[in-house]
């Protein structure tokens, strides 16, 4: 049986299912590639139109991204770019209505366009301000993101065109400005389908540097077009996420380029970046000459305001005779000396006053005294053969008894003879 009468429902539903020893038939693909291809919707596409070619009423042309190096050929009907009031040419900025068509026979496929439109200024500005508008909405453009540039930047990063006249002029009067200033320069491309992709990559690479201070992003001016690589949003936004500090210098003050919302710093032109990252080395001096005189001229003040101070002090009496305040507190020490010598002298007799009156009382008082005048004191003696009892009454002392006198001039024994008797001698 041929292959085209073979009946479909013995072959593989889905390709993921076919087999070296059940394949589809080539017109089955072919089929399902065109019914697949049908599905998809028409879309509006924006490119530049790089090759334009007219057989009769069919019409060839080439259309390239904007931004990129990828084209896509297409065919339209004459009719179509008949509707142009202003005829298309390479070069022309268009947005097309394209859809996919697929030949079975051939197996081609080819990008119909059934509707194409010029994309004139007005249409560019307005889209750039809708991506202003929602770029600022995102907040990319905060004051609060902005950072600082260095106050004397060692090395400056310059992407810019190949040998374009902002590159010079930016190394130029850098360098007249500050000679030290050192630079790492990305030439790339400034405009173009590649002029993005470029600039990123060369963003990124400087901004990895950690020896990069500061990016200056500089073009010298140009008409709208060529100025459109700085307003796209891929671009914005690789810049937004840069830590290092990117200053704008675009040149351009008519169509202001989302650019200059987003950097850290907007200069006016090349020049006016150089002049406002790089300090003017001239005028540094003259500043640090200022700033010496200025500190000569305080510590002047200063030294001469404390040496009128020491004079007023050296000029009072305790520091001009220094000897009269210690001769003054030397005869006050000397009185107070002699004050007290007396004093401490008066206590001492008053003292020794009371002392010998004081003993004198005692003296009159004592027991001795009593046995001066002639009494005695007797008291008996104990086993020990020592006086203990004193005897205050006959009864006391019993004939025989062992007693113990003392006088005023000393002590000696007695034996007791009774009450009432007395010692014969």
């Amino acid at each position: 049986m041929p292959a085209e009468a073979t009946p479909e429902s013995t072959l593989p539903g889905t390709a993921a299912e076919t087999s070296p020893d059940n394949p589809w038939p080539l017109q089955l693909l072919s089929r399902k590639l065109k019914a697949h291809i049908e599905r998809a919707p028409a879309a509006w596409i924006e490119g530049q139109v790089i090759e334009l070619n007219r057989r009769g009423g069919n019409a060839f042309l080439t259309l390239r991204d904007v931004d990129a190096e990828i084209s896509l050929p297409a065919s339209v009907w004459s009719t179509v770019l008949d509707r142009q009031k202003v005829p298309l040419e390479r070069g022309s900025r268009v947005v097309a209505l394209v859809k996919a068509d697929f030949w079975v026979k051939t197996g081609r496929l080819n990008m119909s366009v059934k509707d194409i439109r010029p994309v004139g200024l007005g249409d560019l500005l307005a889209r750039i301000e809708r991506l202003r508008q929602a770029l600022a909405a995102e907040g990319l453009f905060a004051d609060s993101r902005k950072r600082r540039l260095p106050l004397l930047p060692h090395r400056i990063g310059l992407i810019t065109g190949r040998d374009s006249d902002a590159k010079k002029d930016v190394l130029r009067n850098a360098a007249l400005r500050w000679p030290a200033v050192e630079f790492d320069v990305r030439e790339v491309a400034v405009q173009g389908n590649t002029a993005v992709s470029q600039i990123i990559a060369a963003l990124k690479k400087l901004d990895a540097d950690p020896h990069v201070d500061v990016i200056v992003l500089a073009r010298g001016g140009g008409a709208l077009e060529d100025l459109l690589p700085f307003s796209n949003e891929d671009l914005i936004r690789a810049v937004s996420a840069a830590t290092t500090p990117v200053v704008s210098a675009i040149g351009h003050e008519a169509d202001r380029p989302i650019l200059d919302d987003v950097a850290d710093l907007r200069a006016s032109t090349p020049t006016d970046a150089a002049k406002r990252i790089v300090p003017d080395v001239a005028e540094e001096l003259a500043m640090v000459r200022q700033a010496r005189d200025h500190l000569r001229r305080s510590i002047g003040r200063m030294v001469d305001r404390e040496t009128d101070r020491l004079h007023s002090l050296r000029s009072r009496p305790v520091l001009a005779s220094p000897a009269s305040m210690v001769d003054a507190r030397a005869e006050d020490i000397h009185r107070l000396q002699l004050r007290s010598h007396s004093a401490v002298s008066t206590a001492v007799v008053r003292a020794l006053d009371q002392v010998h009156h004081l003993r004198a009382q005692v003296r009159a008082l004592s027991p001795q005294k009593t046995l001066d005048r002639g009494y005695a004191v007797v008291q008996l003696v104990g086993d020990d053969r020592a006086g203990h009892q004193v005897v205050s009454s006959p009864e006391d002392a019993p004939e025989g008894a062992e007693l113990a006198i003392r006088v005023a001039d000393g002590r000696f024994r007695a034996v007791s003879v009774g009450q009432g008797q007395l010692l014969e001698h």
